[in-house]
């Protein structure tokens, strides 16, 4: 299981600090040290739409108009903390966020 986030996040925190707690083998993937390849990018954008994109964040408030237009692969090439958090990789799926249906979706 891989979890990609940001070592400052809290949500992925909790979220590494719960799944391991359950018995999972997790690894943590800090997109801001190690960025997201073109084929995770477009791997994430097919699996969740502009979803991916967390238009809450200041990074997309200090995003000029240009970037904030931009298809969501493009903003993620050029700003890797834009992506919504956690992403989890669980084998073959891709789950967005934590929450109980995150949570529920993993339980071993």
């Amino acid at each position: 299981m891989i979890l990609y986030g940001i070592s400052t996040c809290d949500t992925c925190k909790k979220a590494l600090k719960t799944l391991k707690a359950e018995g999972h083998d997790v690894a943590f993937r800090d997109v801001r040290a190690e960025p997201l390849s073109d084929a995770e990018i477009a791997e994430f954008v097919h699996a969740f739409g502009d979803a991916i994109i967390n238009r809450q964040s200041t990074t997309w408030r200090s995003l000029g108009e240009f970037l904030k237009a931009a298809e969501p692969e493009a903003q993620l090439a050029a700003q890797p903390t834009l992506m919504k958090r956690p992403v989890i990789r669980a084998g073959e799926s891709l789950h967005l966020g934590w929450d109980e249906k995150v949570l529920a979706a993993l339980a071993k």
